[in-house]
């Protein structure tokens, strides 16, 4: 397939307003994580479930970079990985993999951001994953599971495994010797989860990296700060994501095409 260039037909007449909306929040979801430097090229990815039973969900399409994204180039798939509709471009099968086996279980994750950014993945490569070295890390830690890697995600048996590490609640994931996941009940949710995750793997890796003696905070604020971060980020994401989107508009505009 030649994908020398970028063809898209427009999908905002031809879907719901609610999935209009879906597609806009999500194709800006991608446009942020390549504002953050948090993408890999054209890989990784993010999917935001549909609404209705039919189990849809939208994926970024495969050969597209994240700073290319738009709301009508996302690609709408089944449960089973097939396109749903017409679309010119093909869908990552290992990110179809992870992010089918999360939408599957978890009726609560109507976003799924995975990433391979390089301080992600340095923590998920490190034995205690991450350390309760500072604020962001005590609000988040206790929300995070860990899943073992089994190599290039393609094959579908490792699904339950996923599943089962992640468990019923857990919204944060550290792939160990890949990178990082998180979901939530919007896109908006999600994506600050994942940037409480990352940001608390880039402290982890700087803090280490001085090469002094770490200063832990006792266990008792470790529980307190816990405590505190279990009760979520929606009311902040629900203030952040608008300026977030002011922000985007000013650098990286086109996403709601």
């Amino acid at each position: 397939m030649n994908l020398t260039s970028v063809e898209t037909t427009s999908m905002r007449n031809r879907v719901s307003d609610e999935e209009w909306k879906i597609r806009v929040d999500l194709a800006a979801a991608y446009r942020l994580v390549a504002l953050y430097g948090w993408d890999d090229m054209i890989f990784t990815h993010i999917s935001a479930r549909l609404p209705g039973d039919e189990g849809h969900f939208l994926i970024n399409p495969y050969g597209l970079m994240f700073e290319e994204m738009t709301a009508s180039s996302l690609v709408k798939v089944d449960m089973n990985g097939d396109v749903v509709g017409e679309n010119a471009y093909p869908v990552n099968p290992a990110g179809f993999t992870i992010h089918s086996a999360v939408h599957e279980v978890r009726h609560d994750a109507a976003c799924v951001m995975h990433l391979h950014t390089a301080a992600g993945t340095a923590v998920a490569t490190q034995e205690d994953g991450l350390l309760p070295l500072n604020q962001t890390a005590l609000v988040i830690r206790e929300q995070i599971a860990y899943h073992e890697y089994e190599g290039i995600a393609l094959n579908h048996d490792e699904r339950p495994r996923l599943q089962q590490d992640l468990g019923p609640d857990k919204k944060l994931m550290l792939l160990w010797n890949h990178g990082t996941l998180a979901l939530g009940e919007t896109i908006a949710d999600t994506f600050l989860a994942m940037y409480f995750l990352e940001r608390a793997c880039e402290m982890q890796v700087a803090s280490l990296a001085g090469n002094r003696k770490l200063h832990y905070p006792t266990d008792a604020v470790k529980n307190l700060t816990a405590q505190q971060g279990a009760h979520g980020l929606t009311g902040v994401s629900g203030l952040a994501w608008p300026a977030l989107l002011r922000k985007l508009d000013r650098k990286m505009p086109g996403y709601a095409e």
